[in-house]
């Protein structure tokens, strides 16, 4: 049996993780999972899966589940916000910690999932966007294992699979470019978030479909990419691919273009992840190539997508900027959600932060968390100070 910790269970991944496990009782246990507020999700977790510990970081969230656990007389252990999720990756009878949490919140539990010797399936790459150098050092000094859950990367790392990753020549990334694929930035300035929201193959959740209408997404998947795969930004390319069937590939310095190829579901790579090195029998529908018909590719327009570019931008000039760049648009793309800004102010915020806080050079797990403070407290004051970006 693998036993398997959950970080942030009731989102996207997480939902399809569980799917994965369920299917597979006889070979994966689920010893522990977290969410923020979805106490009700939590709930059925707990009655189905009967993990021996259940964080929440939301307190009221937290009360809930606890009471609940209470009055049934559950099993399950009932902790509370970041200690808790720090108790639970460090658990010594778990395997493996897969990170699908949302943004920052991710770093901190899956650097004590490193030090106490896990490996990890990686869905959040705010943890290497923000934190990568960090991260990567942990995992080599503890000799733990990173495996990507994202499609992109999960198909990189395959492809790479029995190759020198000195005769790597280039990464191509894939991106379906979004819902708003061949139009002008001007045009979708002023977009509502119902349209943003509407990707055009994916079934992901709103801060990470937007990111994909912005192609921030693809950008921070460049950065990732960066540390994952010891590649550099000159090495990593991004190639538009609307029908998402190619993955990703590597180009070797022969010339070789090895792909990974599969159907548009999230189970495929996160199934890998879990059972790597070894394939289980397939939870997804197999791919068709003759009713896929064309596989097309474009150049990307980081003219009228500026996101891409500045995420390149940032991953050049290194240190803190990297860091600097996710804060403001996870800060920026939070606003859009709620209606305080249009579509085109995150990409003149995430520009107008990495101006602002350049000078900042402390990169530690403590300097992250202190950039994180100074530039939400800087978007705020000049949103609703009046001082809007455009």
């Amino acid at each position: 049996m693998k036993k398997i910790i959950l970080l942030g269970a009731t989102g996207s991944i997480g939902t399809q993780t569980l799917d994965i496990i369920r299917k597979n009782r006889d070979i994966y246990e689920l010893v522990a999972v977290s969410a923020n507020k979805s106490w009700d999700k939590i709930i059925s977790i707990i009655d189905e899966f009967n993990p021996r510990f259940a964080v929440l970081t939301d307190e009221a969230a937290y009360n809930k589940v606890k009471s609940y656990c209470t009055l049934y007389d559950k099993k399950t252990a009932i902790l509370y916000g970041m200690e808790g999720m720090i108790k639970i990756t460090a658990l010594i009878e778990a395997d493996i910690v897969v990170t699908a949490v949302m943004g920052m919140i991710g770093i901190i539990p899956t650097l004590e999932a490193i030090k106490s010797g896990k490996n990890i399936a990686l869905a959040n790459k705010e943890t290497l966007v923000t934190a990568g150098e960090i991260v990567t050092r942990e995992a080599a000094e503890h000799n733990v294992k990173i495996i990507p859950v994202d499609s992109e990367h999960g198909a990189i790392f395959q492809s790479l699979l029995g190759n020198d990753i000195k005769s790597v020549n280039k990464i191509i990334l894939t991106a379906s470019g979004g819902p708003f694929r061949g139009r002008k930035f001007q045009d979708v300035c002023k977009i509502p978030k119902e349209e943003a929201l509407k990707h055009p193959k994916w079934n992901m959740g709103e801060k990470i479909s937007i990111d994909s209408a912005t192609l921030m997404n693809k950008g921070l998947e460049v950065i990732e990419a960066h540390w994952l795969f010891n590649q550099d930004y000159d090495n990593i390319e991004v190639i538009i691919h609307p029908q998402s069937i190619i993955h990703s590939m590597v180009e070797y310095i022969d010339g070789s273009v090895i792909a990974q190829l599969g159907v548009t579901d999230m189970r495929l790579p996160i199934q890998y992840a879990l059972n790597y090195p070894e394939r289980l029998p397939r939870v997804v529908d197999r791919l068709n190539l003759a009713e896929v018909g064309n596989l097309t590719f474009e150049k990307p327009d980081m003219d009228n997508f500026p996101c891409l570019k500045i995420a390149y931008e940032a991953g050049r000039k290194g240190g803190i900027m990297p860091a600097v760049l996710n804060i403001a648009n996870e800060a920026a793309v939070g606003l859009y959600l709620n209606n305080k800004i249009s579509f085109g102010d995150i990409y003149y915020i995430v520009e107008d932060c990495m101006n602002k806080f350049s000078y900042f050079n402390n990169v530690t797990v403590e300097g992250i968390m202190e950039v994180k403070v100074l530039i939400e407290e800087y978007i705020n004051k000049k949103i609703f100070g009046g001082n809007v970006c455009i």
